[in-house]
């Protein structure tokens, strides 16, 4: 007796797409929540068009949106938000060609513009929420410094988790 299947068609050889964008707004929504949460308001959010409003709308300076983030006038950070990208490793910042040194860099650019300090949340699959930001500003003992290997516009950066972050004083994230 002979068995008459097909098989072919059984296996899916191509892999699963994911949607980036949705996947960068739930993450952006998630981070807004969470600064919602612990900063005690609701003047967290997501920003339209995901922080490229600003550079392509002509708007008041006083309603510009920098970042990812909407956040308060008295915030001292602009907020770029990055999730996924989980074969970017430590190693990749010893690389000039680095992506998450493309991140650093665009927050770096929108940060200058809105008169604040960059800051890039960043969290890859199933791994705890990093923070790059300057140093100096944060008095935490569990960090990582990484110079920027490009130069633009700040030589060091500091890697925090961002859940040690948002434990630090608020003080140290508001303009006095």
């Amino acid at each position: 007796m002979e068995d008459n299947y097909d098989i072919k068609n059984l296996k899916n050889s191509k892999p699963k797409r994911i949607n980036s964008k949705a996947k960068g707004g739930a993450f952006e929504r998630k981070v807004a929540k969470m600064l919602n949460e612990t900063f005690e308001t609701k003047e967290f959010s997501r920003s339209p068009g995901s922080g490229a409003f600003a550079t392509t709308h002509t708007l008041p300076e006083h309603m510009m949106a920098y970042g990812d983030i909407i956040t308060p006038q008295k915030f001292k950070f602009c907020i770029e938000c990055k999730k996924g990208y989980n074969k970017l490793g430590i190693h990749s910042l010893l690389d000039s060609n680095s992506e998450i040194l493309d991140f650093v860099e665009q927050v770096a650019k929108d940060a200058e513009k809105a008169k604040r300090y960059p800051m890039v949340i960043y969290q890859q699959d199933r791994k705890p929420i990093l923070a790059i930001t300057l140093p100096g500003i944060f008095n935490i003992f569990n960090y990582i410094d990484f110079k920027n290997r490009r130069d633009y516009p700040y030589e060091t950066y500091r890697i925090y988790k961002l859940e040690d972050l948002l434990n630090a004083p608020k003080n140290l994230w508001l303009k006095s």
